[in-house]
């Protein structure tokens, strides 16, 4: 038997691989025998289900006191592609989603210089008091960090008053690449690996539920995606507070990183079923429509993925400025469950934290 024949069998009995099999299976497995043993681990997580919700997503600003080379979102202050909306203009974007059944409200943006926690927590307040069956996933790690620290508040502090606020998990954005040597070439200025952590260990202690994400596709080497699961995989173990990963590819329209260009959808496959395998705590794989495509996306389920996100409603425009195919990303009913259906899967509507929902 090869090498690979062997983690295979590991993988098949459930047994957790190292990260030394992990690279040897990314680097030697065929793209079938990674499809196939993924979706097996995702089977035995979720059966034949395909999760997604009715959700909207609101982006406050896109003016941010940090400039990552990979970013495609970020404008300067005077930019006439710059926004800055105010608590107003927030509660009319979420007025104008108030019947849409959306059990979900997504909140990121850039890193404003000027606003700070209180701010932050007065908006959750607003959008809260206006739909008050959805929960509000709000504000990456960065974002926390640094309007927490601007407040000179310790970190369950600062997360303890946006929880009374409203605020009721944390979504998985801003962990780019955990690297520091790498993290310092692709994004200096922006907060560090260990402010990402610090923010998700603390807030899984208090309760909080939140997902991660992985920015792949650049200058990272697959040592460098392997040493990022791992050290997800750990604090898993540790607190157990992750509900989904989120692999996000690097798009390279309109960025100081342009020229490195993108990684083919085979290798967007082989990140998904690797997720999938090396991350066996982790509940759920995360195909983000808006990012991939829908046809990438129902791609995807047969490579270990179990989620898809949500319904969207053409309210996010952070990939779409990086250059995805669908500029204004909505998606129906209907269509989430041809694609679930055409992986031999049926689609079942989730709450945040995974509670299935029946209409």
């Amino acid at each position: 038997m090869t090498r690979v024949d062997d983690i295979a069998d590991k993988l098949r009995r459930s047994e957790r691989i190292t990260g030394d099999e992990a690279l040897v299976m990314w680097r030697e497995a065929p793209l079938w025998l990674l499809g196939e043993l993924a979706v097996a681990a995702k089977r035995r997580v979720s059966g034949d289900k395909v999760y997604y919700n009715r959700n909207f997503h609101v982006e406050p600003t896109n003016l941010c006191v940090f400039n990552c080379r990979f970013c495609s979102y970020r404008r300067p202050k005077g930019s006439p592609e710059a926004w800055d909306y105010s608590l107003e203009d927030i509660e009319r974007i979420v007025r104008s989603h108030a019947g849409s059944g959306a059990t979900e409200i997504h909140i990121v943006g850039g890193v404003h210089p000027d606003h700070d926690i209180y701010y932050y927590a007065e908006m959750i307040r607003r959008v809260k008091a206006l739909m008050p069956g959805a929960a509000i996933k709000a504000f990456t790690a960065i974002e926390l960090s640094y309007m927490i620290r601007k407040a000179g508040l310790p970190t369950r502090e600062g997360l303890q008053l946006l929880v009374d606020a409203g605020m009721e998990s944390i979504p998985g954005g801003g962990a780019e690449i955990f690297d520091e040597e790498l993290r310092a070439r692709i994004c200096p200025e922006k907060g560090s690996t260990a402010e990402w952590f610090d923010i998700h260990r603390t807030a899984h202690r208090m309760g909080l539920k939140s997902n991660a994400t992985i920015l792949y596709g650049h200058i990272e080497t697959l040592e460098h995606r392997v040493d990022h699961l791992l050290r997800l995989r750990a604090l898993q173990d540790e607190t157990g507070g992750f509900n989904a990963f989120i692999p996000l590819k690097y798009r390279n329209y309109g960025n100081s990183m342009s020229a490195i260009g993108e990684v083919s959808v085979v290798e967007d496959m082989r990140m998904l079923a690797m997720s999938r395998l090396v991350l066996d705590n982790v509940p759920h794989i995360k195909a983000y429509w808006v990012m991939y495509g829908k046809q990438t996306a129902e791609m995807a389920l047969g490579f270990g993925a179990d989620d898809i996100d949500g319904t969207i409603d053409d309210s996010t425009k952070i990939y779409s400025m990086a250059g995805a195919d669908d500029k204004r990303p909505r998606i129906t009913m209907a269509e989430i469950e041809e694609m679930a259906r055409n992986a031999g899967m049926r689609a079942v509507e989730r709450d945040t934290f995974y509670n299935e929902i029946t209409r």
